[in-house]
């Protein structure tokens, strides 16, 4: 009966949509938080955080300078259209990330007058910046609780006072005073190291000699980190800027268009992420492509010059770095990376890649020249229409750049083209257990950096081809279920939610698709962000959703881990050696990887996968079933929120968890062990609805009555068809999300007023109509569209006023394609 109702709610929503989306075809179009340039895995990720693509220096996902610069000389006047010069800080008052910095600190809160130069700091103690949870970073540690910090320091007074900067890297609340004035303050948030302006009142304090810093940070959840110091801003002097005119987001294609000097100049950069095609996803190679025109019907004279900074081959700014050329059978390319290549020596949340070589790579033809040297160098010759010529050259990343001029000659109606190739290879990706793994697209260990972008060249009009059908099948699939604003959501979901991953063999042949937990922890193969982000892949990739379950069920198929629920993680980011999180997360994880199993079994028709692992998975439910369905206090993917037991979604994914093993085992030909599991989880949610209900809505925790949380773990009810719950369960949470969501969104729970964005638009699908579909969506799109800073996608976010709270760029909002995933697993099912 329940799967007949799901059935005619379908048909309805179906004739619902074309009026809907008919009226959101000319919606506007999304602002981007930031836009995907070239995308590829947790290293070799560049963005613009900004509207145009001059505004602000490009950048790594963490907000690291990776600067890629553009100009072009039309008629020998240069316009800069590509990224921005880089602002330099020269210290002052040096960080402890670059410096060995000691500062007196105390754990006990001091009285009021701390933050004066006179106070009496005798008793506090000494240690070095910065202080923090993780040891990989921090040289003092500090794991909850207040500290207080006091710095001096001597000033020459030279540095002109509107220059200085206090650079700043900290989580999760901070205070800083500069000689007892505030500076900067600011509540339930994490930022890495960033420049912020000193309000004048404190900068009129600074004298001649001894100065005083003073810091308050405060641990509240989660990681725990802070540093402090002041630099000198100097700023480089702009050249003219190109007019943009338009930016437009695919799935696989960020492209810009621009007005300058008599012509039309579109700049795409496309990261061909194909997730129908498994080799050319895994190919660290994206292409930047360039279409000249004139516009004013007058012949024009253009070259294009692009430059890529060492930074993008490194962890930090100051590393040296060397380049190399060569020639491919269709290229001539440069390379450029560390001298030192400490191949997987280091690992951590805010890391860089500093090992293997960035490559810029271009067709071999005449009007094509390659350099490496100094980046300002390099660009003052274009300028100025100096010829360089191609060298082998050493510097510091920040220095150092390789550099393409391509000369497209007289400009005049008909369109011209050229493009570039940039590629990293990584030599070797993840250690995984102690044996370092290769790349796939190099899993043999035979396949050369040379060779894959000679394949990568000749392929280059094809995969144009490819990328525009598969971008044109995104939309095409979002836009039937949950039309424009929707898609525009999944575009700008689906290369950062693949790129927060890297696709590596075992050697015995096997993908392993690994996730690193971008701006959160760093770890590796994290249960809890394979599940959010689990929609995307089980839509339209099933091998890599098999390559993220993988590394759990090894983990505890060999032995190495014995608890009878899975591990959180295997490691941390790239060394995946075993779990590093100091907590395990039991039900969640349990749950986690059962319904995940579940709905692999479901996207390929049968349950090869799980009886591979069925072992594994029966001992995971035999937890389930005596401790899942009244969680103790414990952890959960919204761990970030604090500690629950009780937990009442929670306890939706162990029941669910439970019928998910069920099913299996029906499918696998066990008829008995699945009637048992699937009663028992009818009856578990019998109880559920019991304990959980209060009155207009279900509790957030099953003894406290005047609470809510989304439930999202109920989609899986509803997607795999267990029929466990009724659909009045969710017919009635969504009634009374509808009536508490705010303007950016439906709160996670009544605890705080931020929320996940994935799990809204999990929550969504539980909606039996478009409307409210749409209503619970749209104001996902109308964060997405306004959030502040100016980042990749973060996933959580407050939805009073759309700023971000912490995270970015992470994998989790491939739970965005969940919508999608409905309709494709529906399909599947009817057949």
């Amino acid at each position: 009966m329940q799967q007949r109702i799901y059935a005619n709610a379908a048909f309805g929503y179906s004739l619902c949509l074309i009026a809907l989306f008919s009226l959101t075809l000319q919606a506007q179009t999304l602002r981007p938080p930031a836009y995907p340039l070239i995308t590829h895995d947790p290293y070799f990720s560049i963005w613009s955080e900004g509207d145009r693509l001059t505004d602000v220096a490009t950048t790594h996902w963490t907000s690291k300078p990776q600067s890629i610069e553009g100009i072009v000389r039309v008629d020998g006047k240069a316009y800069q259209f590509m990224g921005a010069t880089p602002i330099q800080y020269k210290s002052v008052l040096p960080t402890g990330a670059d410096a060995n910095v000691s500062v007196r600190y105390t754990f006990e809160k001091p009285s009021e007058s701390w933050k004066e130069s006179n106070f009496d700091e005798s008793k506090w103690q000494t240690g070095r910046l910065p202080f923090g949870s993780h040891t990989d970073r921090s040289h003092l540690s500090w794991t909850k609780g207040g500290v207080w910090i006091r710095r001096t320091f001597d000033w020459d007074g030279q540095t002109d006072p509107s220059a200085l900067r206090l650079m700043l890297a900290y989580n999760d609340e901070v205070e800083v005073f500069l000689n007892g004035i505030p500076l900067f303050e600011h509540h339930s948030v994490a930022e890495d190291y960033r420049p912020y302006r000193i309000p004048a009142k404190a900068l009129q304090t600074l004298k001649k000699g001894q100065n005083l810093l003073t810091i308050y940070a405060l641990h509240t959840s989660g990681n725990a980190f802070i540093d402090a110091g002041l630099a000198q801003e100097i700023k480089a002097e702009p050249l003219p800027l190109a007019e943009q005119t338009k930016a437009e987001l695919t799935a696989t294609k960020t492209t810009y268009s621009f007005r300058a000097g008599g012509i039309n100049l579109t700049v795409s950069f496309l990261s061909p992420l194909l997730l129908n095609d498994l080799e050319v996803t895994a190919r660290p190679v994206s292409y930047i492509t360039y279409s000249v025109q004139s516009n004013d019907a007058k012949p024009h004279d253009v070259q294009l010059f692009t430059g890529i900074a060492g930074t993008v081959a490194t962890n930090l700014p100051n590393q040296e770095v060397v380049t190399s050329n060569g020639k491919a059978t269709n290229l001539d390319w440069l390379s450029i990376g560390t001298k030192e290549q400490p191949l997987l020596k280091k690992k951590g949340d805010d890391l860089r890649i500093d090992w293997g070589y960035a490559y810029l790579a271009v067709p071999q033809n005449a009007q094509t020249q390659l350099a490496s040297g100094a980046f300002r160098t390099l660009k003052e010759n274009f300028v100025s229409n100096q010829t360089s010529s191609t060298a082998v050259a050493a510097g510091t990343a920040a220095d150092m750049a390789i550099s393409a001029v391509v000369n497209v000659g007289k400009v005049e109606n008909t369109l011209k083209t050229s493009h570039l190739l940039v590629a990293y290879d990584d030599v070797y990706s993840v250690q995984y257990f102690g044996t370092n793994l290769r790349p796939w697209w190099n899993r043999t260990g035979k396949v050369t950096i040379e060779q894959l972008l000679t394949l990568a060249e000749k392929e280059y009009p094809a995969i144009q081809i490819k990328c525009a059908a598969f971008d044109k099948t995104i939309e095409n699939d979002a836009f039937k279920v949950g039309g424009k604003q929707y898609v525009e959501l999944c575009n700008l979901a689906y290369r950062q939610a693949i790129a927060a991953h890297k696709i590596v063999a075992k050697p015995n042949g096997e993908l392993l698709f690994f996730s690193k937990e971008n701006f959160s922890n760093g770890s590796i193969g994290t249960v809890d962000v394979t599940y959010p982000s689990a929609p995307l892949f089980l839509a339209y990739n099933i091998e890599l959703m098999k390559g993220m379950l993988r590394p759990i069920f090894d983990y505890s198929e060999s032995g190495q881990w014995t608890k009878p629920f899975p591990a959180h993680d295997v490691g941390t980011y790239p060394l995946a050696n075993g779990q590093t999180y100091p907590e395990d997360m039991p039900v969640e994880e349990g749950g986690n990887m059962l319904l995940l199993t579940a709905a692999v079994a479901a996207a390929e028709g049968n349950a090869d996968f799980a009886k591979q692992h069925w072992k594994t998975l029966s001992t995971w439910v035999e937890f389930l079933e005596r401790d899942g369905f009244d969680p103790a206090n414990q952890l959960c993917t919204d761990d970030f929120a604090g500690h629950l037991a009780r937990n009442a979604n929670l306890s939706i994914k162990a029941i669910l968890g439970i019928a998910a093993y069920g099913q299996l085992a029906q499918k696998i030909g066990d008829a008995a062990t699945g009637k048992k599991y699937l009663d028992l989880a009818r009856s578990l949610a019998t109880r559920w609805q019991t304990m959980a209900d209060v009155g207009d809505h279900y509790a957030l925790t099953f003894d406290k009555g005047n609470t809510w949380s989304q439930k999202y773990n109920l989609v899986w009810d509803k997607l795999l068809k267990f029929n466990v719950f009724p659909p009045s369960v969710a017919e009635k949470e969504i009634k009374y999300y509808l009536k508490i969501q705010q303007p950016y969104g439906l709160p996670l729970d009544s605890r705080k007023t931020y929320t996940k964005s994935d799990w809204i638009l999990w929550t969504a699908v539980l909606a039996q109509s478009p409307a409210d579909f749409q209503s619970l969506m749209q104001p996902v799109w109308k964060f997405a569209n306004e959030t502040q800073p100016r980042t990749p996608l973060t996933d959580w976010h407050e939805t009073p006023n759309a700023k971000r709270v912490g995270f970015t760029a992470r994998s989790v909002v491939g739970g965005y394609y969940m919508k999608v995933l409905e309709e494709k697993l529906a399909k599947k099912q009817k057949k």
